[in-house]
């Protein structure tokens, strides 16, 4: 059962992985991590098991001695936002958020803050061994103080974005049956924006399409009513709301494309992109501030953010952490009214990425592997790379903060290990179509031969 512990939390199919003993247990153990007579709130999303596993992990932490705060159904981004409030005079010193995010309807999780940082790498793997080592057995105990970290959040996002009240521009929101609706909703009624939701009742068995926005298949849905009813912008959300897609009628803007918009609103803007982003998005951000490369990963994101002050961060997937005027976690929701702040003062979308340098690249492409070999395959690739084979397109620089990322003359080739499941995952960029194709061709093939 090891394999549950992720780097950046902890998931697995319920019923089989996640079990009652087990998760009670995680609880206490969690508990334990912080001690006795501290605070945890819990929020969950709207998978069909949420509820009994908030009951598990309350039971669980109940047990360690702790104060439960329960949160309800929610966002993801609202059980971060509890960590940073006040409820009774109790701050929480944990949140832990219940949710499988975009993965199909038997998954579930749980993500961890502790003291607002978060918990991950391994912490959570030496978690996973006590938990695993000393099963324990707790009774039923659901005793939690019911708070109202919901609607907080709706009042301070509506008073923070006050000035797009009564925005005309008709827009359209892809909620996918996920929870964004529960805030997303009421601010847009707060704010009296011209606003359509598609699938915005929360439903955790996903009947019209998976919500997972960074797939073309899954924005088709919104594509069509787009082209019917004529609005110029859509927005999409994964299944726990904290990653977006935005979309124009032309085009899908992805991460890093909206981080070079973004950062335009910003004086001295400080970027942190992931090793996946576009060239583009450092190199234009580099004309008006400065652009840092990292880890992927929302939990390497938001230590960098911390640890350099950046304005945000951003994946090409759609995670945005703000910490310009927010407070450095990825919230889809507040990210589509910064985006929005952007439509009301004319930003034409389209017409500035049509502006920026031209460049070809592919999506994500995934290599199965195993758990054991998928890191050693990076290490014997980093070997190969220091005498490359004579088909390979000259390199000008190596960077190996996470994976390799090789940068050539006209592009880039990606391979890095997934912290999640095991495969490879490989993206490619270059500045014409031939390019593109032998930088993939010829570092494929190298791959090929160290795998």
């Amino acid at each position: 059962m090891q394999s549950i512990y992720r780097e950046y939390d902890i998931r697995g199919i319920f019923g089989e992985e996640l079990v009652s003993s087990r998760i009670k247990t995680l609880g206490y153990a969690l508990g334990l991590e912080i001690g006795k007579g501290k605070t945890v709130a819990i929020g969950y999303d709207a998978r069909t098991h949420s509820t009994t596993l908030f009951g598990w992990l309350a039971s669980g932490f109940n047990y360690a001695g702790l104060t439960v705060l329960k949160i309800g159904m929610c966002p993801t981004p609202v059980s971060y936002f509890a960590g940073f409030q006040e409820f009774d005079g109790k701050k929480p010193d944990m949140t832990v958020m219940i949710t499988g995010s975009h993965n199909p309807p038997e998954y579930n999780g749980f993500k961890v803050t502790i003291n607002n940082e978060p918990f991950f790498g391994e912490q959570i793997y030496a978690l996973g061994r006590k938990i695993e080592a000393d099963m324990k057995s707790i009774g039923d105990n659901e005793n939690a103080i019911e708070i109202d970290a919901v609607e907080r959040y709706i009042a301070y996002q509506t008073n923070q974005f006050a000035h797009l009240k009564g925005l005309k521009t008709p827009l359209i929101f892809d909620c996918g049956n996920g929870v964004a609706a529960i805030t997303l909703a009421p601010i847009l009624k707060n704010l009296s924006i011209d606003a359509t939701l598609l699938f915005s009742e929360p439903d955790g068995t996903f009947p019209n399409h998976h919500p997972d926005p960074s797939e073309e298949e899954n924005l088709e849905m919104l594509k069509e009513e787009m082209k019917t009813h004529g609005q110029k912008y859509g927005f999409a959300y994964d299944g726990d709301a904290d990653r977006i897609a935005m979309l124009s009628a032309k085009n899908n803007f992805k991460g890093d494309i909206l981080s070079i918009f973004l950062a335009r609103g910003i004086e001295n803007p400080v970027v942190i992109g992931e090793v996946k982003c576009s060239q583009v998005m450092y190199d234009e951000i580099n004309k008006i501030g400065k652009a840092i490369m990292y880890k992927t990963g929302h939990s390497n994101l938001k230590v960098k953010i911390k640890e350099t002050g950046a304005s945000f961060a951003a994946e090409v997937s759609g995670h945005i952490f703000f910490n310009h005027r927010y407070f450095g976690f990825d919230d889809a929701v507040y990210a589509s009214f910064r985006l929005i702040e952007l439509i009301k003062d004319g930003f034409d979308f389209d017409a500035e990425f049509a502006k920026l340098p031209k460049v070809f690249s592919t999506d994500e492409l995934k290599v199965k592997t195993t758990e054991e070999e998928k890191f050693k395959i990076i290490d014997r690739l980093k070997i190969a790379l220091k005498t490359p084979p004579a088909d390979l397109p000259k390199i000008r620089e190596i960077i190996d903060i996470d994976g390799v990322r090789v940068i050539f003359e006209n592009g880039w080739g990606l391979v890095r290990a997934s912290n999640t499941t095991p495969v490879l995952v490989t993206r490619f960029e270059a500045t014409s179509e031939a390019d593109l194709k032998a930088i993939q061709t010829s570092l494929t093939a190298l791959l090929d031969k160290v795998k």
